[in-house]
């Protein structure tokens, strides 16, 4: 069953969770110490590290070249089934966890007020998971989900549309932002349950677990605009106009393996494995202005950190929409031996690889979550909109640039900050930032074309998260493109659930007509 397999993964997980900082706390009236409650969600947080099968058969074999973040370069492994296993046992893995944290608390006696904060931690981690499972999937097992340990009707969930899923996380957002107070006491001197040092997103600092609320709900909110407006302007003129923090440059949230004693060492498996991934035409075409082979046409700085030169030094991209004459590309750039020879890529790498250091670092390059870049661009989408807010062309100007800015500023502390990584990019001053902003293929004040120069940066900033990139190309068909949009709006269910959950399977399939990529999700229009 389902929920029994998931029930035994989790208890699993909880076993064996205690591979950091797990400390006996300070006792509380709930729970005998907090060791009970910190290792279970420190397990739902490592749960936030990238499957490697995800990378390579989801990532690397089907969203970037649905994207055009990158281009596929030659034949590939073309069985994304392995991949959607993949993210749907670890998704539904943490679900335990979370299912039975929740419980606990429910359950809890004494003051519920103490439990606030870490009722608050739970939901927008649970939040994150679920947005990002649904926009992948669509229509999943929720809210019955993850419940199987609890009554024996839970063990085959039922569907639930992914309307309702993303409606009641929005609002337990909201919910979770109220509740969360930073002080360490309430007003009569007790002291708030929390993880402590088993927070290992924020490091218990609930400012910024606010921060993230808000801006969680901020870029689903945007992302069902076309579809519920009304639903969605609300919450964007809520946080808006409210002035409700948000994710601010030099806040990007992550996971850093450096600071968790992990060894990242998935990324890097993936493309070694992958092998074919180049940067494409259309890529280039947005960060350079010229086809120079020595690189002179290249205007934005972030190329170099996340692409380099050709076995031959020469940049030189793989046509993103090839033919049958087209050469393919060959050698090794994503491979170990590079380590100790790095200009070495093999004699038919004839196209430029992403940046060996960007995808080999096991220690400093994080797993991506959200970027403060992200938001800027949300805010500038919203203002030229004129979305829950009047339009505002001034503000467009702000947050876009602003976007540009902490995007670059991102990536170049996240190449300079890598011990490993040799040939580094120049880093930019703040003024010659701002130089790359009023380039004329970047410019926003002047342009006819703003909402599109928006989703181009917006998508240039996910280069490493091509899930958001997927669903900004799938809500706008505004993306930087070569060809006509793909047809793929999302993943069909992994074939065990089929085995597992047979006939609500069955229910879900017949309601959408076919399990295929091919069934638009939700909020698309």
């Amino acid at each position: 069953m389902n929920n029994y397999k998931y029930l035994l993964i989790g208890v699993l997980i909880f076993a064996t969770a205690c591979e950091k900082d797990f400390k006996e706390l300070n006792k509380n009236p709930f729970f005998p110490t907090q060791t009970e409650i910190g290792p279970l969600f420190n397990s739902v947080v490592e749960s936030l590290q990238l499957g490697w099968e995800e990378q390579l058969y989801i990532h690397n074999n089907e969203l970037y070249p649905i994207t055009q973040q990158a281009a596929t370069s030659g034949n590939v492994f073309d069985n994304p089934t392995i991949g959607t296993e993949n993210m749907w046992s670890n998704y539904y893995s943490a679900l335990v966890n979370i299912r039975e944290l929740e419980k606990r608390f429910d359950e809890a006696e004494g003051d519920a007020e103490l439990l606030n904060n870490v009722r608050a931690q739970l939901k927008i981690i649970k939040a994150y998971k679920t947005f990002r499972m649904t926009d992948i999937f669509g229509d999943m097992p929720f809210f019955d989900a993850g419940k199987g340990f609890q009554s024996i009707e839970n063990l085959e969930p039922k569907f639930d549309s992914q309307e309702e899923i993303y409606k009641f996380l929005l609002t337990d957002l909201e919910d979770a932002f109220k509740l969360i107070n930073p002080q360490a006491a309430t007003a009569t001197g007790e002291a708030y349950v929390s993880f402590g040092t088993f927070d290992n997103i924020f490091d218990d600092n609930m400012v910024m677990w606010g921060k993230f609320a808000n801006s969680l709900r901020l870029r689903h909110a945007m992302r069902m605009v076309e579809k519920d407006r009304p639903f969605a302007e609300a919450i964007i003129k809520e946080i808006i106009e409210n002035d409700y923090p948000l994710i601010e440059r030099g806040e990007d949230v992550g996971l850093y393996p450096a600071l968790l004693d992990w060894q990242k060492q998935s990324t890097h498996w993936s493309f070694r494995e992958h092998k074919k991934l180049r940067m494409g035409t259309n890529v280039w075409n947005a960060i350079s202005e010229s086809d120079e082979l020595d690189g002179s046409g290249i205007y934005d700085p972030r190329a170099r950190i996340w692409f380099e030169p050709n076995n031959n030094g020469e940049w030189a991209p793989y046509p993103q929409i090839a033919n049958n004459d087209t050469p393919a590309s060959g050698g090794f750039p994503y491979q170990e031996l590079r380590d100790a020879v790095y200009d070495l890529k093999g004699n038919d790498n004839i196209y430029s690889p992403l940046n060996y250091y960007l995808i080999r670092d096991e220690a400093y390059i994080p797993e991506i979550i959200m970027t403060a870049a992200e938001i800027s661009f949300i805010k500038a989408e919203i203002y030229e909109r004129g979305i829950g807010v009047p339009a505002n062309a001034n503000n467009v100007l702000t947050f876009f640039n602003e976007g540009v800015v902490s995007s670059i500023t991102f990536w170049q502390n996240l190449m300079t900050n890598t011990p490993i990584w040799e040939n580094k990019a120049p880093v930019l001053s703040e003024g010659e930032m701002f130089t790359v902003v009023n380039h004329p293929d970047v410019e926003v004040f002047s342009a006819s074309d703003k909402l599109n120069r928006i989703y181009k940066q917006r998508w240039l900033d996910a280069m490493r998260q091509p899930w958001e990139a997927y669903a900004l190309s799938r809500r706008t068909q505004a993306t930087p493109r070569e060809g006509d949009f793909p047809e793929h709006y999302r993943m069909a269910y992994p074939p065990s659930e089929q085995i597992n959950n047979p006939t609500e399977w069955a229910n879900q399939v017949s309601k959408m007509g076919d399990d295929s990529e091919s069934v638009k999700v939700w909020w698309m229009k």
